[in-house]
């Protein structure tokens, strides 16, 4: 049984109109397709593609080649960032004031993110650096903002399923096990692209209100 606070979550995706939950007891996964608007993604592109930078790892495991991407810091304040932020919050219930600053993804043909978790490993060595204030990660939102013109799926190793990005599609899982211990089963790789270019935008949760400057 999921916590209240899951259940919530659950509940007000479940009412959704068009929401897909994917059938398995290994993790919880929805699928929205048309979330976002053409209008709406071209609009975060435009704001990916002027401030992007190399991705990073919170705990880099020596694979130079693991995430290869590029980040941007969306800036919570445009307008525009803000309406996506909004449309979450109202999609979901999960609260904004518990919500990391939402980010956008920009890969290029060859670039990926090797299989990996969202949430931050308890045996790691920067665990407490990464969790001492607002906790661990609870829900991941992610938006796919186009389509690409070959690759770049999202697969989900533990079920074997393949999502491919669709413009304005959203998926939304909960990084935790019903007992609120981290489920590994949301292990997950962004496929190397082979055609075009695939942009994202990510918004990760935590137990606790966002408190880093």
């Amino acid at each position: 049984m999921d916590n209240p606070f899951d259940q919530m979550v659950i509940d007000s995706l479940m009412s959704q109109p068009g929401i897909q939950r994917v059938p398995t007891p290994k993790l919880t996964l929805f699928v929205k397709r048309g979330f976002l608007s053409p209008d709406e993604c071209a609009a975060v592109i435009a704001r990916i593609d002027g401030n992007r930078r190399p991705s990073t790892l919170a705990n880099y495991n020596g694979d130079a080649a693991f995430r290869t991407s590029e980040t941007c810091d969306l800036d919570a304040d445009d307008p525009v960032v803000a309406a996506v932020d909004q449309r979450i919050a109202a999609f979901s219930r999960l609260d904004l004031a518990y919500g990391e600053p939402m980010q956008g993804q920009r890969y290029e043909v060859g670039q990926e993110f090797k299989a990996h978790t969202d949430y931050f490993e308890p045996q790691s060595v920067d665990y407490e650096k990464y969790t001492s204030v607002a906790g661990q990660r609870t829900w991941t939102v992610m938006i796919y903002l186009n389509e690409v013109e070959a690759g770049g799926s999202t697969r989900f190793k533990a079920i074997d399923k393949m999502v491919q990005p669709e413009t304005g599609k959203l998926l939304a899982w909960n990084n935790r096990r019903p007992d609120g211990s981290p489920n590994p089963s949301t292990i997950h790789h962004a496929m190397k692209v082979r055609a075009g270019q695939k942009y994202v935008v990510t918004k990760w949760f935590r137990e606790r209100p966002w408190g880093w400057a």
